[in-house]
């Protein structure tokens, strides 16, 4: 069983190995709250998760190191396991979903772990791990459901509890719940008048779903670009851990997700996945109830793919108002494109793309299509040039 002495013991036996992440004053988050970020994005392999397999592996018998270990992960975890595995000299070899990001796979080998790709998501490696588990006698971590795990994990509930004694809440990602496990179980065993707060995508609901309705289910599919908490199916243990010690667990769009994203680059400084940015992400939209308090939200990992942060950005910008793109019909004549231009330009957007298209189903026999991308201030002056363009006479389409 966990005890409050075990994450202690965990917190020692990791000092010399993983990164203290400082608490960064984020005022900006939400105006109505105190926010702090706990940045495990910082850490050692740009994730928590070397927390919990760095302890877990600390532990393994002689005889266990012996015969390597097995895990499976969308990216982190495998990051921590396959540096702890190294640093003993044990053989690692890592499940992870072939739709990982690149960089997460690159990133694992690099630090001397055998990699297997497994057609699907995290719960289909899970499968692949635990086969060759059985068939090779290796020694499996799981990447939540497990004390030890837990444990070092919690550490991170030790850690911002001793930076910021008197935080009212503590908002964290969830995917299988190994990190919230253990934060909320070192914290409310400390002080129990503390909220704890999980946050999960909204196309990968599983434990929100499985603590409404009081047992664990298995999601028939989970989409989201926060790969890193795409999980179908909790843990047992979790499950238990979550069902004593976290206060609620709300959920975030990827719309949300990619605005938190954005945010922490601009205002922060900070890189942060998706599953990291989940926290952000439910203080910003105001998911949880923390006006007026002191909150802590843990941006757990910043492994993105390059290729997916441009993305990310992209609709961060529109989610925020930042950027727009619409279609106005308009007769084709000369003088119509510079007349819209005027009209953009003197509510002060910038515009970056033109698209001109003469289209037969139009209501005018002349008419033809304007799309238009621009950069805009917010959303306010988004409708400011919506408004504009109606009275001078344009219809607009999108």
């Amino acid at each position: 069983m966990l005890t409050l002495d075990r994450i202690y013991q965990a917190s020692y036996a990791l000092r010399t190995v993983i990164r203290r992440t400082d608490l960064i004053f984020a005022p900006r988050i939400n105006p109505k709250s105190q926010i702090y970020l706990k940045p495990e994005n910082l850490q050692v392999t740009g994730s928590f998760k070397v927390r919990g397999a760095c302890f877990k592996i600390s532990q393994l018998t002689k005889e266990e190191k012996e015969r390597g270990v097995v895990a499976c992960s969308a990216g982190n975890h495998a990051q921590g396991v396959a540096l702890s595995a190294t640093a003993h000299g044990i053989k690692s070899l890592i499940c992870l979903p072939d739709n990982a990001p690149i960089s997460k796979v690159e990133a694992t080998k690099a630090l001397g772990a055998d990699i297997c790709l497994v057609e699907g998501v995290y719960d289909d490696a899970y499968q692949k791990a635990l086969q060759l588990r059985d068939e090779k006698g290796y020694t499996f971590i799981h990447p939540f459901d497990d004390e030890d795990v837990i444990a070092g994990q919690g550490t991170i509930g030790l850690e911002l509890l001793e930076q910021l004694p008197d935080v009212d809440a503590v908002i964290v990602p969830i995917g299988g719940g190994g990190l919230i496990s253990g934060v909320a179980f070192a914290i409310k065993q400390l002080n129990p008048k503390i909220k704890v707060y999980g946050v999960q995508a909204q196309g990968a609901p599983s434990m929100q779903q499985a603590i409404s309705h009081g047992k664990i289910e298995r999601l028939e599919s989970v989409r989201t670009i926060a790969d890193g908490i795409a999980v179908k199916e909790p843990g047992v243990n979790t499950f238990d851990y979550c069902q004593q010690f976290v206060d609620d667990i709300v959920t975030v769009s990827d719309d949300e997700i990619s605005t938190a994203i954005l945010a922490l680059i601009e205002q922060q400084k900070l890189i942060a996945e998706g599953a990291g940015a989940v926290s952000v992400a439910a203080a910003m939209f105001n998911k949880v109830p923390i006006e007026g308090k002191k909150v802590v939200c843990l941006v757990s990992g910043g492994n993105i793919d390059v290729t997916i942060l441009s993305r990310v950005i992209g609709r961060g910008l529109q989610k925020s108002g930042r950027s727009v793109t619409m279609t106005i019909e308009l007769v084709d004549k000369p003088g119509q494109l510079q007349h819209v231009s005027e009209i953009i330009a003197r509510c002060g957007a910038n515009v970056v793309s033109v698209y001109h298209e003469r289209v037969s189903h139009t209501k005018d026999i002349n008419g033809c299509y304007l799309h238009l991308e621009m950069e805009t201030r917010n959303q306010q002056q988004i409708n400011e040039i919506q408004q504009a363009l109606t009275v001078a006479g344009y219809r607009i389409i999108s």
